[in-house]
């Protein structure tokens, strides 16, 4: 067995010294980053060329979703759209339901409004932008 890092190690102690809301608070915001919350602090942000994105794939929203589950599907749904212009504001939702103990269902419906209001941004963006052939 892989002896812990001293991430892992210090990880550990910091959620053994929580209480059990606290707990479930970091766990909740350790997922919202696997999810891809920091992608863009890892890759860096990327340059995306001036072509029509595709349609969404709309996904049907389960009755009872997490915020991290609604994130994930809502990346699924926008893969046209980059995460990396969206994080300020997604990480200020989800640490409104994490840390404030706003109710989901609020967070998501913004969340949605968030992620379709940046694709018709985008749509805009691309459709008034010159065609390759006109420059």
């Amino acid at each position: 067995m892989q002896s812990a890092s001293a991430h892992e190690r210090r990880l550990l102690k910091i959620v053994r010294a929580l209480d059990t809301q606290d707990r479930a608070t970091l766990i909740a915001f350790g997922e919202f980053l696997l999810a891809g919350g920091a992608e863009v602090a890892v890759t860096g942000e990327s340059e995306r060329s001036p072509r029509a994105p595709s349609e969404p794939q709309h996904e049907p929203r389960p009755e009872q979703e997490s915020v991290v589950a609604a994130i994930k599907r809502l990346r699924r749904v926008y893969p046209m759209v980059d995460p990396g212009e969206m994080l300020h504001e997604t990480s200020a939702l989800m640490a409104a339901h994490v840390l404030q103990g706003r109710d989901a269902t609020e967070v998501i419906d913004e969340l949605e409004g968030l992620f379709e209001g940046h694709y018709r941004a985008q749509l805009s963006v691309t459709l008034s932008a010159p065609a390759a052939d006109d420059v």
